[in-house]
């Protein structure tokens, strides 16, 4: 097993995304600390991973608060753990709205979350990580960061931020063993994160989608050359080459994950 005796923290670990990616690794052999705000929905995905035969711990801890994200790692440590992987995922999607519309409330909590919560992980664990020996981080920035969606400039500018702190940290972390790479998810479906926004998008009222959610669905799959949107199944096979010994020599590096964009 190619993860056995490993351990994975993930953030956001109660969402699609990050379970998808708990799921990968835990039937890899690793063993699975999910932290999310969801303790609920948490407690779920860890009696999940473990009826499958895999060992997860869960915590409770706010991306946004540096001392939560201290706390934790220590109770980590506390338990004789080290951190190998990390897979910084926890994120908001934000507003859909036009620039001269979109609410500055809102578009301080995108960054709160998408980019000084992923800076508080990267920066905390990083550190664990310099003291236990290296590892591999792996970020999760956005195809929103690369190409500037209309309506979504809080989402975009956040995952666009993302990826250049991951090009940054990667230099800055190579000289300890720690590898950091991004990975850049795309119109990702079928789900709540799809359904949602192409409803919003649909409710935005711009030049570039249609009023009705059902003809934006097919102008979102028509912009892609695969003409079709990506499956959470297509996320956990990236992070982990990016974490494995086959990827030992990237870093600094932003992988897409869509329908051939």
């Amino acid at each position: 097993m190619q993860y056995k005796g490993m351990n994975i923290l993930i953030t956001g670990g109660a969402g699609d995304i990050g379970f998808s990616v708990a799921r990968r690794f835990s039937s890899a052999g690793a063993h699975i600390i999910l932290t999310d705000l969801k303790e609920d929905k948490l407690q779920e995905r860890q009696q999940e991973i473990i009826d499958a035969g895999g060992s997860a711990d869960i915590y409770i801890a706010d991306v946004t608060d540096s001392s939560s994200i201290h706390s934790m790692v220590k109770a980590i440590e506390l338990k004789g753990m080290k951190i190998d992987f990390l897979f910084n995922n926890a994120g908001y999607q934000g507003d859909f709205k036009k620039t001269f519309e979109y609410p500055e409330d809102d578009f301080r909590m995108v960054m709160e979350i998408n980019l000084i919560g992923a800076f508080n992980v990267l920066k905390i664990v990083s550190a664990h990580m310099v003291r236990t020996g290296g590892g591999a981080i792996v970020n999760t920035a956005s195809m929103a960061g690369v190409d500037g969606p209309p309506n979504m400039i809080a989402y975009g500018a956040s995952k666009f931020a993302v990826i250049g702190m991951t090009e940054s940290a990667a230099k800055d972390l190579a000289p300890y063993n720690i590898r950091v790479n991004s990975i850049a998810p795309a119109f990702m479906g079928p789900g709540y994160m799809w359904d949602r926004q192409v409803e919003m998008q649909a409710k935005a009222d711009s030049q570039y989608f249609d009023k009705d959610p059902e003809v934006v669905a097919q102008q979102m799959i028509d912009s892609v050359p695969m003409r079709r949107y990506g499956d959470l199944s297509e996320i956990p096979g990236t992070v982990s080459f990016l974490m494995g010994k086959d990827a030992s020599y990237i870093t600094g590096v932003n992988i897409p994950i869509s329908g051939g964009i």
